[in-house]
């Protein structure tokens, strides 16, 4: 088991479809650690999120995913997160004894990805660009507030902005 000290621990934040998996498994793999994306853990522990929502509300989805990404910097490694994660402060308290790269990325980048998504805080009448671009506006201060660093995914490739972030944390150490 990895501890909290690891040097190669890293934690990844930003909004939905900033590309936090496809950068954070990359990334894992060049530091040769685990990658551990708390949806998932989530999803698999307690169903799809989505009906997480639906039958519980989001506060009790909140206190699932702060229990996952507890355990997951635990555990060590990339710990990617979802969007919403920072919105709770005993969250963002978790994050402050790691590392955390904040993955931002453009409106205009941001529509090919949300396509075929199922994504439930984007479910609704509005215009699911739209919403996204709220969404990003309320929580840009939290992602701000947690960050070590930025990498901004829009329009480079996923692998060089890997290779810049496993730079990047080898520097910190």
């Amino acid at each position: 088991m990895t501890s909290a000290a690891d040097p190669l621990t890293l934690v990844l934040v930003g909004p939905m479809a900033a590309g936090k998996t496809s950068v954070g498994r990359r990334v894992a793999r060049r530091l040769g650690v685990a990658f551990i994306d708390t949806d998932r853990r989530i999803v698999a522990a307690h169903g799809p999120i989505p009906g997480i929502f639906a039958a519980h509300g989001e506060a009790y989805f909140r206190d699932l995913e702060r229990a996952a990404v507890a355990e997951a910097l635990e555990e060590g490694g990339v710990v990617s997160l979802g969007g919403g994660a920072v919105t709770e402060a005993a969250t963002r308290e978790l994050l402050s004894a790691h590392p955390v790269v904040f993955l931002t990325v453009s409106a205009d980048a941001v529509v090919d990805r949300l396509r075929g998504g199922n994504r439930p805080l984007l479910a609704g009448e509005e215009d699911p660009v739209e919403r996204w671009k709220n969404i990003f506006e309320e929580r840009r201060g939290w992602y701000a507030e947690v960050a070590s660093t930025t990498f901004d995914t829009s329009r480079r490739p996923m692998q060089k902005i890997a290779d810049e972030i496993v730079a990047w944390r080898r520097e910190q150490r």
